[in-house]
Parts: structure tokens; C-alpha cells; sequence
């Protein structure tokens, strides 16, 4: 199997007394859309600019597509297109005029290749519009042109839709979709975790430098969904569903039925007639069942899963608490 495309091993960043990024361990897949996800000042741009060799690692050592960011820059970048910062065009040239400049300062004048970026990001029928004519959401998708001109195996891309509304998200999205669908490796850096669950294979969420999680998004969503059942007369329906056999009672979990012999769902209260299970689908019939059969009226039931947003407040949400319990 070939090397990821990113590695990082105990990558460290500070400046000063600040700890930007702290013994961070990163692997990226090749061929991945990778999210890399965190709430401001987490140290996500931080560990761009060391992995695109502009800020020199503390302590710690990353590689990209093999190479070492420190002692290789000249053999890795070739192969890396980035979008760092907000993109800057000349206003007052069209779009293909904008990327023939990038092509040539950047020396691959390809005209082919200009031709192939502009279609690749869906900008052929308006290449020869002045920029300043652009939405926000075509000048992000020219700056991924841009970022494609020389044809990288790698994309870093910081925060692609901030400040896009939601119609140029979405051209944004589903850009990102197509560039890993067609092999790709993508790295991701975004807050909007919405987006990232449409579009990343892999996340990893990181919180005042730590690496909180990593792994694939359907693992950090869970295999378990909910149930949410809504039936009269609700407490009837709650204690005849907590003492169903399910799993293993926790204690610590919150709305967890009352000491039963039974080793109970997972159940708690939500609003005035709805139950949350903790169960898959397939347990629904039976739960449904037994709740007609102990007379109680159910009137729906919906299976819900956590979304990333969710499972990302609660792991930010606990590593807080944590260094709140650790400061006192």
C-alpha cells in the first residue's frame, strides 16, 4: 500500500507560551476527502501552513505525499494545490485571463490545462466575463481552478465556503465532491460541519491544538441511531419501553429509566408525549408492539441518527469541561 498523503507525528507548534498545535498525529488517506474540523483558534490553519512548509514545526514531524515538510518542500509542493487565504484576482480580466496569468507565472503555461480547469469547475461558459462580474461562489470555484492548474495529486483547501451563501456552498460542495470522486486526495479545514458530513470520507476534530477524534464519519456518527416515539399516555409508554431487554443499562446516561431488574433501553423523556430510545430500527416493531399491547396509542415513529455537528459539540463540549475540571 502506498504512504498516506499526510502524516504527522507528534507535530507540535508554539508561539511563545501559546501551544497552537500539540503532539498532533494525523494520517490522510490517499484518495480521501478528508474534514478537518474545529471551532476558532483550534490551531486548523496552524497545521496547513506547517504542512505547506510556511511555519516550521516545534517539535514533531510531518510528511506529505512522502516527503518531509521541513527538509523536502521542493519535492512535495509540485504535487500540492492549496487555497490558504480569500482568493485575489485581477477584477478587470476575465476569468481565463486570471488562471493564463497563474499558468505562466507559475510556470506551466498549459492552454489545454486552462481549458480543462475551467470545465472541471464548471466555469467554461463564462471564462471570458471580467471577475468582477463573478458571484462569491464563482470566484472560490476560479480559486480552485487555480489550485488545479498543475494538476496536484493533493488539495488543501482552508475554509473553502466561508463567507459564501448558500447557493455558492453548494456549488462549493458539490466541486469538492466531483475532485474526490475523480481520485483526488482532499483536505478539508472547515467549521461547518454540515458540509463536511455531506461531502468527507474522514474526519478528525481537533480543539486548542489536541487531536480530540479521527476516523470515518459513519464511525463518529455511530452504528445506533434513536428511536423517537411519539405515544399517549406517555408515562405508560416510557416505563413499558424501559423495561423492554436492550442494552446494557450506564448509569451516567442522562433520562436513563429507574433501577430495573430488566437490562433496560436506554430511554428518556422529550417534550410532552415523545420518548428517545436508544435502539436501531429493527427494534421498532417489537417496541411498537409492546406499547399497543399495553394499551398505550402510538402515533409515529422516526429514526434519527446524531449528525457530525452534534457528535462534534459533544466531543468539543466534554474536552472543555475537562480542562475547566483540570484548571480549578
Amino acid at each position: 500500500m502506498s504512504e498516506p498523503a499526510i502524516v504527522t507525528e507528534d507535530l507540535t507548534k508554539r508561539y511563545g507560551s501559546i501551544i497552537a498545535v500539540r503532539n498532533l498525529n494525523l494520517s490522510v488517506p490517499r484518495g480521501a476527502v478528508f474534514g478537518f474540523l474545529g471551532p476558532n483558534r483550534a490551531g486548523k490553519t496552524t497545521t496547513i501552513r506547517l504542512l505547506l512548509g510556511l511555519a516550521r514545526p516545534t517539535a514533531g514531524r510531518a510528511r506529505v505525499m512522502g516527503h518531509d515538510v521541513v527538509t523536502a518542500r521542493q519535492m512535495y509542493l509540485p504535487q500540492v494545490g492549496a487555497l490558504v487565504e480569500s482568493p485575489t484576482f485581477y477584477p478587470f480580466l476575465s476569468g481565463r485571463d486570471n488562471l493564463r496569468v497563474l499558468a505562466h507565472t507559475g510556470g506551466y503555461p498549459d492552454e489545454a490545462r486552462v481549458d480543462e480547469v475551467l470545465d472541471i469547475t464548471g466555469l467554461a461558459d463564462r471564462q471570458r466575463d471580467r471577475v468582477r462580474t463573478y458571484s462569491l461562489g464563482m470566484k472560490q470555484r476560479l480559486a480552485v481552478a487555480a489550485t488545479l492548474l498543475n494538476r496536484p495529486q493533493l488539495l488543501i483547501l482552508d475554509e473553502p465556503t466561508n463567507g459564501l451563501d448558500p447557493a455558492g456552498q453548494a456549488e462549493v460542495r458539490a466541486l469538492i465532491r466531483q475532485l474526490g470522486q475523480a481520485g483526488h486526495t482532499v483536505f478539508i479545514s472547515s467549521h461547518l460541519l454540515h458540509e463536511i458530513e455531506q461531502v468527507c470520507d474522514r474526519v478528525a476534530i481537533i480543539d486548542k491544538g489536541e487531536l480530540l477524534r479521527e476516523g470515518r464519519v459513519s464511525d463518529l456518527l455511530g452504528d445506533l441511531p434513536t428511536l423517537r416515539i411519539e405515544a399517549e399516555p406517555i408515562e405508560r409508554a416510557y416505563a413499558i419501553v424501559a423495561g423492554l431487554d436492550g442494552l446494557a443499562p450506564d448509569r451516567g446516561s442522562r433520562g436513563l429509566a429507574p433501577e430495573s431488574p430488566y437490562r433496560g433501553l436506554a430511554v428518556e423523556r422529550d417534550g410532552v408525549n415523545q420518548i428517545v430510545v436508544r435502539a436501531g430500527r429493527e427494534r421498532a416493531p417489537e417496541i411498537v408492539d409492546a406499547l399497543s399491547s399495553g394499551r398505550t396509542r402510538v402515533y409515529q415513529v422516526i429514526v434519527e441518527r446524531e449528525t457530525l455537528e452534534q457528535v462534534f459539540l459533544r466531543i468539543t463540549g466534554a474536552h472543555r469541561e475537562d480542562d475547566a475540571e483540570k484548571s480549578k
